[in-house]
């Protein structure tokens, strides 16, 4: 994925009301943009942190701009924008580039599905069945550990999508979550326990049940980010 137009480059000042974030641009410009992350954003919003973000000149627009990528305080590049998980995955899926899901004959996004109304991020149709696909967005590290951890806040709905998935694996059918991790210089995965315990039991007992876990790294610049390689996931 390109990003197309380039993004610009700032510093930021802060993030608050969860939604917005104020930055400097390295031309001295002080912005009020979008920040499209609804976690706490563990080690990804430090104040002077470098950051990039695209800018919009649609006038209906209440911001100018969103913001995509931080440098973080251990040198790493997140992209914070979660919603560019899904894309990346989709791109990553068409081009065969994820083995254990390669060889579909069709992909449908956001299918409903479970006892709890959620909602997949991807169905994929196989000669052999379904296959139900949950992604979600990784960029927690700490420190120089190359091991990424989800989530990054207490996630009530990533519980309930395990259980969903959990039901479905129940039933026999095929059963996917795959972890996008959009940060730099990771290894490995685990469930942050220490953040959500409840979410850590449900990982535990979603693989029980016969949940495929997946996860997978992405190369993260300030012109393109790409799915690329197959990740460790610790439990």
């Amino acid at each position: 994925m390109q990003f197309d137009p380039p993004l610009e480059e700032g510093l930021l000042i802060r993030r608050y009301k969860r939604f917005l974030a104020d930055i400097e641009t390295v031309t001295g410009e002080t912005l009020t943009i979008h920040c499209p992350n609804t976690g706490s954003m563990l080690n990804c919003q430090a104040e002077g942190a470098r950051v990039w973000f695209s800018r919009s000149n649609d006038p209906k627009r209440k911001l100018p701009g969103t913001w995509e990528l931080v440098e973080t305080p251990h040198g790493r590049l997140a992209c914070i924008n979660t919603s560019r998980a899904n894309r990346l995955v989709e791109e990553a899926l068409l081009a065969g580039a994820i083995p254990e899901l390669a060889g579909f004959s069709a992909l449908r996004r956001e299918v409903a599905y479970g006892a709890e109304n959620s909602r997949a991020d991807f169905r994929l149709t196989y000669p052999s069945g379904e296959v139900f696909v949950e992604v979600k967005s990784v960029t927690l590290g700490y420190n120089m550990d190359c091991v990424a951890a989800f989530p990054d806040a207490v996630t009530v709905r990533g519980a309930k999508h395990l259980r969903e998935l959990s039901a479905l694996a129940r039933e026999g059918a095929r059963a996917v979550l795959l972890y996008c991790v959009n940060l730099t210089g990771i290894e490995a995965v685990r469930p942050a326990d220490d953040i959500d315990p409840v979410y850590g039991r449900a990982l535990r007992e979603a693989l029980e049940a016969g949940v495929e876990i997946l996860a997978y790294g992405a190369d993260v610049t300030p012109q393109a980010i790409q799915v690329t390689r197959r990740l460790k996931v610790v439990m």
